[in-house]
């Protein structure tokens, strides 16, 4: 099971609505074949590790995630695949939340005599499919929030681009890989010029999706989002009709999204969040400034909150303290991971809710 969960971390934020599941099948204390969900969502981990085992499957053992799915939909039910390749025992960790497979599987292999086990790792496996347990019981997605600060909690550095350094970057793009969707700001945009994609060496492909918050379409035409918009998926939620503006961003094949604004002037973020669900996106990870994240902890729309801390105070050349906020915030939060060291930055993760 610890083979398969390894291989359902591979694509994790990258299956769309469907979740990240691995497999593995084992003969004669062999494993002989595993598989992943693809990217995309289909094929399932299952199907892809029967159809690539160079072995006959009949009399083996599957281990998998997550209760194989019974249903059809886009591809036929994978508990179908399973009976057909004759495999003796099915060990599942936990039982998919999905009203159409949930505790269904157990009876159509016990009926084809298969053998069924469930609950493996499953503490460690339910921690892993937290996102996606969330994602299928609310309305809204999986947010995670990730902020940077200067050891004295200063968000940006007058003199420096950077106040984090190297190693804490690279985990931020190793992040990225893993959410299919990052949501920030024009602000952002005018102001750090980013790509939000994924710079580590195989993992490109797993970029993300950008999504824009600008209600008066204030993003420059020529940026890195914009030049960059015909090869990540490139989505903007704006209020202010400005034709030409709007003209030149659609034919440099951006999506534009009107949204209303409340008695403030500003959007309403929850709904934001249930509009970028119904539009396919499942994990959500918000990468903009001390504003926006600031509004998001305070509305209680964060689930996690990665925290970069630099080991360097920068005192005066520092704007944007997030001093006064964070004891607030991450009151009573829990540590779900161990503090991370990275060579002189640390990273803290936590669990908002």
């Amino acid at each position: 099971m610890k083979l398969a969960l390894m291989q359902a971390k591979k694509n994790l934020g990258n299956t769309k609505e469907n979740p990240a599941v691995g497999c593995v099948i084992v003969k004669n204390n062999n494993v002989v074949s595993v598989g992943h969900t693809s990217l995309n969502g289909r094929p399932h981990a299952e199907h892809n590790a029967i159809k690539h085992s160079r072995n006959n499957t009949e009399n083996s053992y599957l281990y998998v995630t997550l209760e194989p799915c019974s249903h059809y939909g886009k591809t036929p039910p994978c508990v179908k695949a399973i009976i057909k390749s004759k495999i003796k025992s099915v060990f599942f960790s936990l039982k998919d939340p999905d009203i159409r497979t949930f505790n269904k599987s157990t009876k159509q292999f016990i009926n084809n005599k298969i053998k069924v086990h469930n609950g493996i790792l499953s503490n460690e496996v339910k921690s892993f499919y937290r996102s996606y347990f969330i994602f299928k019981k609310n309305k809204l997605p999986f947010v995670t929030a990730k902020m940077a600060v200067s050891k004295d909690f200063y968000t940006k550095n007058k003199k420096k681009k950077w106040i984090t350094n190297k190693f804490s970057r690279g985990r931020v793009h190793l992040m990225r890989s893993n959410h299919d969707c990052v949501m920030t700001t024009s602000k952002t945009i005018i102001d750090d010029n980013p790509i939000f994609n994924c710079r580590i060496s195989g993992l490109e492909n797993k970029s993300p999706s950008r999504v824009i918050l600008d209600k008066k379409l204030k993003i420059p035409l020529r940026c890195n989002i914009t030049k960059t918009s015909g090869k990540y998926k490139t989505i903007i939620f704006f209020n202010k009709i400005i034709p030409k503006k709007i003209k030149a961003l659609k034919k440099l094949n951006i999506k534009l999204i009107r949204f209303p604004l409340n008695e403030n002037g500003d959007f309403i973020l929850k709904n934001i969040l249930i509009k970028i669900k119904s539009l396919g996106y499942s994990r959500i990870f918000l990468e903009s400034g001390l504003n926006l994240t600031t509004n998001f902890l305070n509305k209680n729309l964060v689930n996690d909150f990665k925290l970069f801390i630099s080991n360097k105070n920068i005192a005066r050349s520092g704007s944007n303290s997030f001093y006064k906020n964070i004891k607030f915030f991450l009151n009573n939060k829990t540590f779900f991971n161990e503090k991370v060291n990275l060579f002189g930055d640390k990273l803290i993760s936590y669990k908002v809710k």
